[in-house]
């Protein structure tokens, strides 16, 4: 424990995850995507800390030594005593520094650590849950490297961020043994909350009557939810990342969350506005070429007239809304037939499942396409060198335009005959492009089935289903994800269960239509920020407040009704959607982040910020407050017109988003989505977005910082030091504007 002052200024940030430099789901593009920004504002400053994974770290990092003196030591230290660990510059966007532990090199440990976590915080281990394994010992070794470093570097305070519950075990054993740092948490989705809603719950409307250890019990998670919550409870401040997870959050977990921090992206915008139809066009026309390939002897269909739809994700059958989709795909075929549309729909389904290798029918479907496009440019040149060598020799007494039969010779007429004749095919185009596992019992082949959707020639709707990640060397579709997502007309995600929903985003910032739900953190932001988001291409079906039937009948009538819309309005449409992509720039979201961050130094170091008259603690954004801050200006508009922000700027105006204006979100509790006493709640009671709180201090008492090592009686800052803080926080926000 030290009584040395830390200066809060100029803190270091240290970022925890399990997903630095090791991609297994949505919160690696979280991670990733908001370096730049933070990089921005700390520098060299800032740190992240993930698991060492051999596969993909040599790939994403650089090795290299470390110039902090404090954290060399810290290091050699630990490999002194076994640990393995990969420093270095992580290969993004950014080029943060990255601190990766080998967690198999500490494995000796794990039952004494085991035993220590028992006695420590009461939290059980079961011997062959392999994943908690993993989160223990990485837990105890970020704990390890923490304690070390601050009893070292004892000038400047230190703030850790970790991300979900298999980085946050280190939180519970900072806080048991008074390792001076402060901590954020911030939970993606809930444990408890993904388990019950994958079974058939009506999760939402019985989120307060749910006993949560039982259901944690019968579940076999008791021992992970135990982490996850004393993570939640250890914390200085508690995040979530939309108001839809504050709310399971306060359920599950127990705990209030301190306020909301949505998930960005890096938005790159195009100089004109042409440039990401022109995206569009390119893409679509490889996906054109597969859906050649795939549906050969039953290409009877225009491309120009149809559309591509889509929906991606984990595997989350029920979670993800699957089972929706597809159910709302047989109703929309049945519509487009009914109505006599000549419209035809492709539907993907691109969710990565068990299975064995590509289907031999899929394979030579783009084999005998590609044989015949390549026969078709041989006679194409053969043609034309007949057809110039003809005009070449032109004499008075010859035709000037030569036959059919003088261009086409008898051996290209033949060749051209077995390449066609080699696209007859007796069975129906293929469902899924790969072999599966278990086809017998997959719920998405199942429920296909039920539907008879078989990509009849029929029928106006066709499925693929693509059970494999989207990649450039694909035999089969041959685009990687994001040229596939710009390749097609509507994105659709009715997710029963998603705290954000990143595809629905990332579709927003390429100027693609969405279909979301409002059970979605990103549907939920959309519709309170934007008076009729289905203007602006964001449609937000409600799975909240009304039946499955109707819910169903309503998503198959934002489908029908988006195949009725002409080449021009979908253009507009496209436009109208890529304006949005401000909304969702770390560079504005981002700021949330920051206050979080001094949210969690104000607990921690009370005295430090001790400026308000009569020992009155200070809220963010006042007067004296010298972290201020909110959401940063968004760039001037320019056509199409800009969508309505529900009551904070003037129509059309997207660029005076100001911190009062923003404040009209946190106002009353689960604003706009009908919560239960949604409507009753005061202010104190609602999860702000921004993040504006009231700040605490650990032990309740701004004054004191009895309950943080070093915390000490700080004198109060003086007036020249506000001003100077003042001065480098406005320089940090012009870097990051700049960015």
């Amino acid at each position: 424990m030290s009584d040395e002052k830390r200066e809060v200024h100029n803190s270091l940030l240290f970022e925890c995850a399990w997903e630095v430099a090791n991609k297994v789901g949505g919160i690696y593009t979280v991670i990733k995507t908001k370096v730049p920004v933070t990089v921005s504002e700390y520098g060299d400053r800032y740190c992240l800390i993930g698991p060492l994974s051999y596969k993909t770290a040599p790939m994403e990092v650089e090795a290299e030594e470390p110039t902090d003196v404090h954290l060399a030591a810290t290091l050699e230290s630990m490999r002194s005593q076994g640990v393995k660990a990969l420093y270095g510059r992580w290969l993004i966007e950014g080029n943060p520094h990255v601190l990766l532990f080998d967690t198999s090199s500490m494995y000796s440990k794990l039952d004494e650590w085991k035993g220590d976590l028992w006695n420590l915080a009461g939290i059980p281990s079961p011997p062959n849950d392999h994943e908690t394994n993993e989160t223990i010992v990485f837990g105890y070794l970020v704990a390890w490297f923490l304690g070390d470093y601050v009893a070292r570097q004892l000038t400047t305070a230190v703030v850790a961020h970790f991300h979900e519950w298999q980085a946050g075990l280190a939180i519970p054993l900072c806080r048991k043994r008074h390792i001076d740092v402060t901590t954020v948490f911030t939970t993606h989705a809930t444990l408890l909350g993904r388990y019950l809603c994958a079974g058939s719950v009506d999760f939402y409307n019985n989120l307060q009557y749910f006993d949560v250890d039982h259901e944690a019990g019968k579940r076999g998670i008791y021992h992970r939810y135990c982490i996850e919550r004393s993570a939640t409870h250890c914390a200085d401040v508690f995040t979530t990342v939309s108001h839809i997870t504050a709310y399971e959050s306060e359920h599950l977990l127990k705990r209030k969350p301190d306020g909301v921090l949505p998930n960005g992206l890096n938005v790159v915008k195009f100089q004109a506005m042409h440039e990401f139809q022109n995206l569009h066009s390119t893409s679509k026309a490889k996906i054109n070429e597969f859906v050649r390939g795939h549906f050969y002897g039953h290409y009877d269909f225009d491309l120009d007239n149809t559309l591509y739809m889509f929906t991606a994700g984990r595997y989350e059958y029920r979670n993800k809304g699957v089972d929706m989709f597809i159910e709302s795909l047989a109703r929309l075929n049945y519509r487009l037939q009914k109505a006599g549309s000549t419209v035809t729909v492709i539907a993907f389904i691109i969710m990565p499942a068990a299975t064995n290798s590509y289907t031999i029918e899929a394979l030579k479907g783009q084999a005998v396409t590609k044989q015949l496009r390549d026969t078709v440019t041989e006679i194409q040149n053969r043609i034309g060198a007949r057809l110039f060598d003809h005009a070449a020799r032109f004499h008075g007494d010859q035709k000037a335009i030569p036959t059919p039969d003088e261009l086409l010779s008898e051996e290209d007429q033949v060749l051209l005959k077995r390449r066609i004749f080699a696209l007859k095919r007796n069975s129906l185009p293929p469902i899924v492009t790969h072999n599966m596992v278990d086809d017998a019992n997959d719920p998405i082949l199942n429920q296909i089935r039920r539907v008879k959707l078989f990509n009849n020639s029929s029928d106006r709707v066709k499925i693929v289903f693509h059970p494999d990640f989207l990649n450039s060397n694909n035999p089969i579709l041959g685009l990687d994800y994001e040229e596939f997502v710009r390749g097609c007309h509507l994105g659709v995600f009715p997710s029963y269960y998603e705290p954000w929903g990143y595809t629905p985003a990332e579709c927003t910032v390429m100027g693609i239509p969405s279909i979301t739900t409002n059970l979605s953190g990103f549907g939920c932001f959309m519709q309170d920020l934007i008076e009729r988001p289905e203007d602006e291409g964001c449609y937000i079906v409600d799975r909240r407040m009304q039946s499955v039937e109707d819910s169903v009948d309503q998503l198959s009538g934002c489908m029908f009704s988006f195949t009725q819309k002409t080449r021009r309005q979908r253009i507009n449409q496209r436009n109208r959607v890529e304006r949005l992509s401000p909304l969702l720039d770390w560079k504005n979201l981002g700021i949330e982040y920051s206050k979080a961050r001094q949210l969690a130094l104000r607990r921690a170091y009370p005295d430090a910020f001790y400026g308000g008259e009569d020992g009155e603690e200070v809220e963010f954004g006042g007067e004296s407050d010298y972290f201020g801050g909110g959401v940063q200006r968004m760039p001037a508009a320019s056509m199409p017109a800009s969508p309505r922000l529900r009551g904070m700027a003037t129509p059309g105006d997207m660029g005076t988003l100001t911190e009062e204006q923003m404040q009209a979100l946190g106002t009353s509790d689960y604003r706009g989505y009908n919560w239960p006493g949604g409507s009753q709640v005061d202010e104190e009671d609602s999860y702000p977005f921004p993040l504006v709180m009231k700040v605490r201090s650990r032990s309740g008492s701004v004054m004191s910082g009895a309950s943080t090592p070093g915390g000490g009686a700080f004198k109060s800052l003086s007036e020249g030091d506000l001003m100077k803080a003042d001065a480098a926080l406005s320089q940090v926000n012009g870097t990051t504007n700049g960015y």
